[in-house]
């Protein structure tokens, strides 16, 4: 991706976010000069990859493969000095934008439609072999209510409603046509977009970008330690 495609992907979205009445934390505003400043009170934003983050899979098309997101909290796997066991994420997903078929190895979580259009959520169980199973219907609960659907089946969340999701259950998602993009809230265990996403097709997670002009903000892998002195 090029990064004026970025930059201008964050401004836009930060006026999507503040019109749907969601406050960001200061450190989604500081610039890439402020950065440089910041000591080592803030490396749990560095180390627990917090802020902003767009992907478009590696697959160079972003608007029919990607999506924007936001990460507020994280928590480490296995890190006893660490007390969040927890995190949550802002999602955007524009119309008929796909974000690919996936599941998680530890990570449950609650995919919540937080305003704007309509999300659809395609659901598969996985195989022993981590395929596609494509008989078995899927049971998960929508806010407390349970819900059965075949395999395949499309799950259309409107705004406020929400889904959870436990490991190892493929599901692929996309703001529906014609209703606009949508804010996705995500609430779940810790996260671990290293080595915790298992994605059904090939594809890769931080895109390589294209330095076609300076940042507006850094990304949540770019942030430079602090050098003392």
């Amino acid at each position: 991706m090029k990064r004026s495609e970025i930059n201008r992907l964050i401004r836009e979205n930060e006026q999507f976010i503040a019109g749907m009445g969601f406050h960001l934390p200061p450190f989604a505003g500081y610039t890439p000069e402020e950065w440089r400043e910041k000591d080592h009170s803030y490396d749990e934003i560095r180390e627990r990859m917090l802020g902003w983050d767009v992907t478009d899979y590696g697959k160079g098309d972003f608007h029919k493969i990607g999506l924007f997101l936001f990460t507020l909290r994280n928590g480490t796997f296995g890190d006893p000095h660490c007390p969040k066991t927890y995190a949550e994420k802002l999602l955007i997903s524009e119309e008929d934008q796909y974000a690919p078929m996936h599941f998680h190895f530890l990570k449950t979580e609650d995919i919540i439609n937080r305003g704007g259009g309509n999300l659809v959520v395609e659901l598969y169980k996985s195989t022993p072999e981590e395929e596609l199973d494509r008989v078995s219907d899927v049971t998960v609960s929508t806010d407390g209510r349970v819900r059965v659907l075949p395999a395949g089946g499309h799950l259309v969340l409107t705004p406020g409603e929400s889904v959870t999701l436990p490991p190892r259950l493929y599901h692929a998602f996309w703001a529906e046509k014609g209703t606009g993009k949508v804010l996705i809230g995500e609430v779940s265990k810790v996260n671990d977009d290293c080595t915790d996403n298992r994605f059904y097709e090939n594809m890769g997670r931080f895109p390589e970008i294209e330095e076609d002009e300076a940042p507006y903000r850094l990304l949540c892998n770019e942030y430079p330690s602090f050098k003392e002195g």
